[in-house]
């Protein structure tokens, strides 16, 4: 039976090791390279041709994961690659898919739901986390998303004046900015507070910031 050979990049040696021995003592994987960086692992991938799927985190010292994905697939373009990472918002999952990453799971997944995964990206699947799945559904449906909190109630010039908010700009700034009085302002944001179900400037930008993040 032909194994499948996996590789691991992963800064963390005891989530590392841990991968390594659960895949090595399993008869139908081979795990030849490990590595804390991408660096290194692009240092010494060349010794090993065959590998066919990489783990790879995020967060890693020297380049991150998602940096390395570019590097990675255009040397070896055929390998398959994992995010096994702890970061779930949308920011760092679909930075992650557009760089060409093949799979997304979190550290949390069991082991034997890892080997899953893996089993089904050498199929052409794509192993998602289910909360990641998720967020993935909800980005493409966004009215649900909107209506689940408030954004859809707000005008294009409550967004503009939230906007400004979220850069940090006072009231002046902002009607400076967007050609309207700043009664005009204060009128906007109360509309923004009560829209959003929020009390402050602090609850309004956070519920922004989250929503776009």
């Amino acid at each position: 039976m032909k194994k499948t050979n996996i590789a691991v990049v992963e800064d963390n040696k005891v989530i590392r090791e841990g991968i390594e021995m659960y895949f090595t003592n399993d008869p139908e994987f081979t795990c030849d390279i490990t590595a804390d960086s991408v660096e290194s692992f692009l240092k010494n991938v060349s010794h090993y041709p065959d590998i066919e799927v990489l783990l790879l985190d995020i967060n890693l010292p020297g380049m991150s994961g998602i940096e390395g994905i570019h590097h990675i697939k255009h040397q070896y373009p055929k390998l398959s690659i994992i995010m096994l990472t702890i970061y779930k918002d949308e920011k760092h999952v679909f930075d992650a898919l557009k760089a060409g990453s093949d799979g997304y799971l979190l550290k949390n997944t069991p082991l034997k739901s890892i080997k899953k995964g893996i089993q089904q990206i050498m199929v052409e699947g794509a192993p998602i986390s289910p909360v990641i799945a998720k967020k993935v559904i909800s980005y493409f449906n966004p009215q649900k998303q909107r209506k689940k909190n408030g954004f859809e109630e707000l005008s294009n010039r409550e967004i503009e004046v939230l906007q400004a908010l979220s850069e940090g700009l006072p009231f002046k700034n902002i009607a400076d900015k967007l050609f309207i009085s700043i009664d005009t302002v204060r009128y906007h944001t109360k509309n923004i507070y009560k829209k959003l179900h929020v009390n402050s400037k602090l609850g309004a930008v956070n519920k922004y910031l989250n929503r776009i993040y």
